[in-house]
């Protein structure tokens, strides 16, 4: 199993960027898959952004395509999400989490490791 911490959260204003990252711990990052989810208070997780094993297949949610981008460093065994024109509707704790399919994956149940999250607040 693989230990995610992520960090980088934090309040900013609606348009600005933020960059959160998730640290692994146990086992290369590079052995995973790795994706993003995000959960809103009152509302289920939901996904936001996947990356393959390797780093050349990315998937992105429709509400944050052409916003957001899911990267990874495996040399530094780090996965990112870097957040751009950021709105209030983005206001949500943000969990990395890894998968053993290698081009990753949106749904949840497909993620065997997650971290703890950090949140995000987004202000207008």
């Amino acid at each position: 199993q693989v230990q995610l911490v992520e960090s980088g959260g934090g309040l900013v204003q609606a348009g600005g960027s933020l960059r959160v990252s998730c640290a692994a711990s146990g086992r290369t990052v590079s052995t995973y898959s790795m994706g993003w989810f995000r959960q809103a208070p009152g509302k289920e997780r939901e996904f936001v952004a996947a990356i393959s094993r390797s780093g050349g297949s990315t998937y992105v949610a429709d509400s944050v395509k052409g916003r957001f981008t899911i990267s990874r460093d495996n040399g530094k065994n780090t996965v990112y999400l870097q957040m751009n024109s950021l709105k209030p509707e983005d206001t949500a704790v943000y969990y990395c989490a890894a998968s053993p399919l290698a081009y990753g994956s949106r749904r949840a149940a497909d993620f065997e490791s997650w971290g703890q999250g950090a949140q995000v607040t987004v202000s207008s």
